[in-house]
């Protein structure tokens, strides 16, 4: 990272995940950012219960198990420090050809680089609004904080500008529609926990009176594939792909309201 400051981003770092002084092992990181494991045929369904005079019913034929599904999205890395959003939508775009560099991007994302006013126990009470700018210094400390990061409608408005106008984003996606979405060949950009840790959460109020909720380790990466029990991250942390298993995800999906921006 650019920053002289330490952030909970650096914290989590690839040889494992440290965390308020608490370290998880490579070992056990291991067993969360791993190589898809081999899909198995779900067993057989018994067929339905047949009572005596009752005619036979035919016996329902399982669902078969999805194919993992890969396609190239590139892998970049945020060229600023809690710039993840911008990278995250400039993989996307460049999955389509279209190649926009992360400061021409970031420029058009107003940041609000006003501090927030500060509660107890090292909680947000107010600061900007990321669903409209960018908040706080992007070269700045998520742990401080001096600095955030941005919400779905300002990276899919960027989308649309620079030539995918098709592409949708918004809260409330059923981890079931992203699956549907990358079988289908499309990239998502999701908001999550960086390295997929599991932290506490809050909301602050935005200066407009919009609630917000956030972490100190809010990170936003690209998705690039689908298995039955994985999906395939680009991180633009430190520019690693690599697969996280779907229960964990959607934990970490579900921290900032399932959020999404669908590029299509």
């Amino acid at each position: 990272m650019r920053s002289a400051v330490a952030t909970r981003r650096q914290f989590l770092t690839a040889g494992g995940i440290a965390l308020a002084g608490a370290v998880l092992s490579s070992t056990a990181a291991s067993a969360v950012l791993r190589s898809p494991s081999s899909a198995t045929d779900p067993l057989p369904r018994p067929s339905p219960a047949r009572g005596e005079g009752v005619a036979p019913t035919a016996t329902p034929t399982p669902a078969p198990t999805p194919a993992t599904v890969t396609f190239p999205v590139p892998v970049y890395q945020q060229s600023m420090v809690l710039d993840c959003e911008t990278a995250a939508l400039q993989q996307g775009l460049g999955y389509y050809g279209i190649f926009v560099s992360q400061p021409t991007l970031f420029a058009l994302e107003n940041a609000d680089t006003r501090l927030p006013v500060m509660g107890p126990n090292h909680s947000v009470v107010r600061w900007g609004n990321p669903y409209t700018n960018f908040v706080g210094y992007v070269n700045g400390s998520d742990w401080a904080p001096t600095g955030f990061g941005v919400y779905w409608p300002v990276i899919l408005e960027l989308a649309h500008r620079y030539g995918l106008p098709n592409a949708i984003g918004g809260e409330s996606f059923a981890p079931s529609r992203i699956y549907s979405e990358l079988a289908a060949g499309h990239p998502v950009q999701v908001w999550i926990e960086t390295r997929f840790a599991r932290v506490p959460l809050g909301t602050w109020t935005a200066w407009d009176g919009t609630q917000v909720r956030y972490s100190y380790a809010e990170h936003s990466v690209t998705l690039s594939g689908v298995s039955p029990t994985e999906v395939r991250v680009n991180d633009v942390l430190n520019a690693r792909q690599y697969w996280v298993d779907k229960a964990l995800f959607e934990a970490n999906f579900a921290d900032f309201n399932n959020m999404a921006v669908i590029f299509q």
